[in-house]
């Protein structure tokens, strides 16, 4: 039988209210007590006695003994966490920023104190890929995950391929429907997919990544050259976040604009949907897909998580437990479009193999190789106005690399 659960909610904005529009139409065993707010004096749809402002009105009542976290400020979200789990209260939460920064030392919390902290809301909203990658694939050897994991990018690019609008004009209808922040950096460069693979990759293969060590390259400087250059090729850009398991023992994470063809499951998720592909040894290819935004797809995410905690459910982290001797890497080569305008660009990045080059006056490309290593090292140059980067989905090793991991055992590609 499922237990009582008393529910302390901080924030109540497009997530927060879709949560409780969805609670208010099920007949589940749980009660929201108390929501924590920013701004009292907004007008809002629930009776006043319900809001606070203060966070420890919450976090110190008793009675309440689920904490469900949905704010924007991914450093008071911590403290909101880190004080339920020491407190000895289960925690949703959504905050894919925080979670991400801070995983390794939330999952030494639960483990503490007893505690449970769920977040399938983080990632990929309606898209259950954490339980997917926790119970279904825990016993899996996995080659790779990669996807689309942010709508308001998604539906840029959608806009644009789709129905021919230039970059600022999608931006700003995205903002307008407001899939898109006013400053929209986190999601068009890559931050926000780049958090969310975080998380991912630990429950994929038990890595604890800092985000600050995977690379995020967005499609802010995306121009209508590289727009033309795809649609005459038959492709679509994606900004497409990667986790690859090159050896036995080596796993590569980035974040890019790739091309995407025709035959890819990527290439008809539009709009602000979202589409995880995961390439498994025994499973093979399987493709999950559903809505990536909105207050009702994360609401329900977040719905299903408190669920659980009815029945005392937790991550028990088991890749990560099993002390597998993965190790985060950047030898690998990724295959790479690059257009730039001053020729130290190709010098710097040093890029190899060069199979294609173009240059007129106005407009330089290459595809070629380069390490993940410099591609690290060079971010400064990548995110610069006259330059954008796609990667073709090629991944390279050089004799060094083969080297280097040929002790592990057999590449995978």
């Amino acid at each position: 039988m499922s237990k009582k659960l008393k529910i302390g909610l901080f924030g109540f904005g497009v997530v927060g209210q879709g949560l409780n529009d969805i609670i208010r139409s099920q007949s589940l065993n749980l009660e929201v007590v108390k929501i924590a707010i920013k701004n009292p004096d907004k007008e809002r749809t629930l009776p006043a006695s319900l809001f606070t402002t203060s966070h420890d009105e919450i976090l110190d009542n008793p009675e309440i003994n689920t904490i469900v976290e949905l704010i924007d400020d991914a450093d008071a979200a911590f403290k909101i966490v880190k004080k339920a789990l020491s407190n000895g209260k289960n925690v949703v939460s959504a905050n894919k920023k925080m979670i991400a920064t801070h995983l390794q030392e939330l999952v030494k919390l639960q483990a503490e104190h007893g505690t449970s902290l769920l977040y399938e809301g983080a990632v990929c909203g309606s898209i259950p890929i954490i339980r997917n990658l926790e119970e279904y694939y825990d016993n899996e050897l996995l080659h790779g995950i990669s996807g689309i994991f942010n709508g308001s990018s998604n539906y840029i690019l959608s806009k644009i391929f789709n129905e021919g609008l230039a970059y600022q004009t999608a931006l700003k209808q995205a903002q307008d429907l407001g899939f898109a922040e006013t400053d929209p950096i986190l999601d068009v460069g890559g931050y926000d997919p780049k958090f969310k693979l975080t998380i991912a990759t630990a429950h994929a293969y038990g890595l604890f990544i800092n985000p600050d060590h995977i690379l995020n390259v967005g499609i802010q400087n995306l121009s209508d050259n590289d727009i033309q250059y795809a649609k005459e090729k038959n492709y679509k850009i994606k900004l497409v976040p990667t986790a690859r398991k090159i050896s036995t023992k080596q796993v590569v994470t980035f974040v890019l604009p790739k091309f995407v063809k025709a035959d890819d499951f990527l290439y008809n998720v539009e709009n602000e949907y979202n589409g995880v592909t995961v390439q498994a040894a025994f499973a093979d290819k399987q493709f999950f897909f559903g809505k990536g935004a909105g207050g009702h797809p994360t609401g329900a995410a977040v719905l299903s998580d408190i669920a659980a905690l009815r029945y005392d459910y937790r991550y028990e982290y088991k890749k990560y437990n099993q002390q597998n001797g993965l190790i985060h890497t950047d030898k690998v080569n990724i295959e790479v479009y690059l257009r730039y305008i001053h020729e130290y660009t190709v010098d710097k990045l040093q890029v190899e193999n060069i199979v294609e080059r173009f240059s007129r006056n106005d407009y330089k490309y290459v595809i070629g190789s380069v390490s993940l290593k410099n591609l690290i090292a060079n971010k400064d140059l990548l995110i610069q106005k006259d330059v954008f980067i796609a990667q073709t989905g090629k991944l390279n090793y050089s004799e060094d690399m083969i080297k280097s991991i040929a002790e592990e055992g057999v590449l995978l590609n």
